[in-house]
């Protein structure tokens, strides 16, 4: 059931985060710069939040729309799947629900943790919210998929979750299994909808099902041009959960969005895509983690440079050493001087750039040390590695994909709900 609420209001407190217009710009390095309001009290979220003023031309997120899907957490115990991107304005949608008298029992908490502070891999604990009091409970690590013991006592699920739309940006793969445990347990999901920041194109190999793992779970392109709704919707539709089962899901859909839009992302979905330039880079660059290449991490340009010691300093005069950062304790080379380039002046991509990955590819002096066996799960195919190593062009490659990203795109037509 998808529902939709049509009346041509927006909350006034979601004027600037939820734009996707002139509210946020951004520099030339790609740090989002917006005339944020100042931090709100717990004692004000009510009041802020409810204030409805004429506005027809803003993203107005799932979220956000509470007289469409409040009734439904109404006498319920609620589970949130949620991290640092679930907030209302500057709120988190903890904080707000509590306000609004529903009764959240839990949070499951994705890759990075709750706050979104943790390394990509590192091992997430449990623990408890200190500013609510509500358990956390950890569906990264060892346990991706909610037990029915940390399930019991939930009567209604909700998903908000902000993604980007990679196939290896791992909030799908636990938007798969949180589908599946709560269809296991009879427990509906309500999934409140955001922008995919990538979401004007799709490309890029598809996975083929002998490399699945949690970086690349379905047998889609690297970008799937889809939001998370919409991605359900395909998971249900597509019959990918364990022995077929069916997640009962309710959706609510955003306002005034296309899949075209230029979106920034107010709050950064995880510690290593700090801004606009780095979300539209990732899906390229990422192609580098599997690779002895940097793509940035432990430094402030993550996923908008690249580079490595052993690279020529004449061809590559980009200068960067890693250190020890937020989201990366133990950076590629660290604290070693890498040499490169700098992509932050990029212009946006509607498609994947394996220009950089191949360039740095012929230029490294050791060839058979070039990729490493986590190569193929991110690319979700033997086949591009191989390409690259039998001397094909970006061209020669990208035709490969086409006759599989034709059939993708209209597998996913029917799960559409934007233009």
């Amino acid at each position: 059931m998808v529902l939709s609420f049509f009346k041509n209001t927006i909350l006034l407190a979601l004027l600037i985060c939820f734009s996707c217009g002139s509210g946020n710009k951004e520099n030339r390095s790609g740090k989002l710069e917006a005339s944020l309001p100042s931090q709100t009290s717990s004692a004000s979220v009510d009041k802020k939040v409810d204030v409805e003023a004429e506005v027809t031309d803003q993203i107005i997120i799932g979220a956000a729309q509470f007289k469409v899907y409040i009734d439904l957490l109404k006498d319920k115990k609620v589970g949130l799947v949620a991290n640092q991107t679930s907030t209302v304005g500057e709120t988190h949608l903890v904080d707000v629900l509590i306000q609004k008298n529903i009764a959240v029992k839990k949070v499951y908490t994705p890759e990075h943790g709750f706050r979104g502070t943790a390394d990509a891999g590192e091992f997430v604990k449990d623990g408890i919210d200190t500013k609510t009091g509500v358990p956390i409970i950890s569906i990264y690590g060892k346990n991706k998929k909610p037990t029915e013991a940390q399930l019991k006592g939930i009567d209604i699920m909700v998903f908000d979750i902000q993604d980007v739309g990679a196939r290896f940006y791992t909030y799908i793969s636990t938007l798969n299994y949180v589908m599946e445990a709560c269809a296991e347990a009879r427990i509906p999901l309500l999934i409140l909808d955001r922008p995919n920041p990538n979401g004007h194109y799709i490309d890029g190999p598809i996975l083929e099902m002998e490399h699945k793992s949690f970086v690349g779970i379905h047998p889609i392109p690297v970008v799937h041009g889809m939001t998370i709704a919409e991605y359900a919707q395909m998971i249900n539709g597509q019959g990918w959960l364990e022995n077929k089962v069916k997640c009962d899901i309710t959706i609510v859909k955003m306002k005034n969005y296309t899949h075209q839009m230029t979106y920034s992302l107010p709050i950064k979905p995880s510690p290593n895509l700090p801004n606009d330039v780095a979300i539209n880079l990732y899906p390229s660059l990422c192609f580098f983690e599997g690779t002895f290449v940097s793509a940035g991490r432990g430094t402030e340009m993550q996923f908008q440079i690249f580079g490595a010691p052993s690279l020529s300093s004449e061809s590559y005069t980009f200068q960067f050493t890693p250190g020890t950062n937020e989201g990366s304790k133990h950076p590629k080379f660290k604290d070693e001087l890498c040499f490169g380039k700098d992509l932050r002046d990029t212009p946006r991509l509607d498609k994947l750039n394996l220009e950089w990955l191949i360039d740095a590819y012929v230029a490294n002096g050791k060839k058979k040390d070039f990729f490493t066996s986590y190569f193929t799960k991110l690319a979700g195919t033997t086949k591009l590695q191989a390409q690259i190593e039998q001397g094909y062009t970006y061209r020669e490659i990208r035709k490969t994909w086409l006759a599989g990203l034709t059939d993708f795109d209209k597998m996913r037509q029917p799960y559409l709900l934007y233009n």
